[in-house]
């Protein structure tokens, strides 16, 4: 064995950029998912067939094909089909906002199911508008209900966004290649750069347990 950890000290600071690279199109990613996942989950309870078909084709699309795919689809054809010339960092954004936002609203169509029909019985007893209804009184109890597989899917997106180091952007996995190339030994920075993946996803456990926690002791 021909290990030397040592080598890889150098280039610490230049890894450690890439957690803030990562996460940042994550969290823009994460939103870019949940507004878009809130609109598709109100498709699906609709009474009108067109936006419950769109919806249902839109997950089943996007939860049946692999995001890399849709990842190098959207970074390589976009200047193929229409000559703009889109970034790596927008590719990745628009890939894992539009992949999320379709398993985001099946949790919170579960969690709007989930909530109990008296709710929605007696808001329109007392003559309650539809869109007040949903924004008042369904969704605040749904999005309490599903949080934890919310966290879970912000925690998912962290650990796939690896992927994003195939059309060059400058994660944090992307960033180990480099150190690698760089070094001719790839081991040391690949084991480093999942340290810190398996650190970030820890962290955000812990975040998403405590604030589970905190809104049940709020009831």
């Amino acid at each position: 064995m021909n290990l030397d950890f040592t080598q890889i000290v150098p280039y610490i600071p230049f890894m450690l950029e890439g957690i803030g690279a990562t996460l940042k199109f994550v969290s823009i990613s994460i939103v870019v998912g949940f507004i878009l996942g809130t609109i598709l989950a109100m498709c699906k309870i609709t009474k009108i067939p067109l936006l419950k078909w769109f919806a249902d084709a839109y997950t089943s699309i996007f939860r049946g094909t692999p995001l890399i795919l849709q990842l190098m689809i959207i970074y390589f054809a976009v200047p193929q089909l229409t000559g703009y010339d889109i970034s790596a960092f927008l590719s990745a954004i628009l890939a894992f906002g539009l992949n999320s936002a379709a398993y985001v609203s099946e949790i919170i169509r579960a969690g709007i199911m989930a909530v109990d029909k008296g709710q929605t019985e007696a808001a329109e007893a007392l003559g309650v508008p539809y869109r007040p209804m949903m924004l008042n009184i369904i969704l605040p109890q749904a999005f309490k209900n599903i949080l934890p597989a919310l966290m879970n899917e912000f925690i998912t997106l962290t650990k796939e966004s690896a992927i994003v180091s195939t059309i060059g952007y400058l994660d944090l996995m992307r960033r180990a290649q480099i150190v690698g190339a760089d070094l001719y030994a790839n081991f040391e920075p690949l084991l480093f750069a999942g340290l810190i993946y398996w650190v970030m996803v820890f962290i955000l456990t812990k975040i998403g347990a405590l604030v589970e926690r905190r809104m049940r002791q709020s009831d």
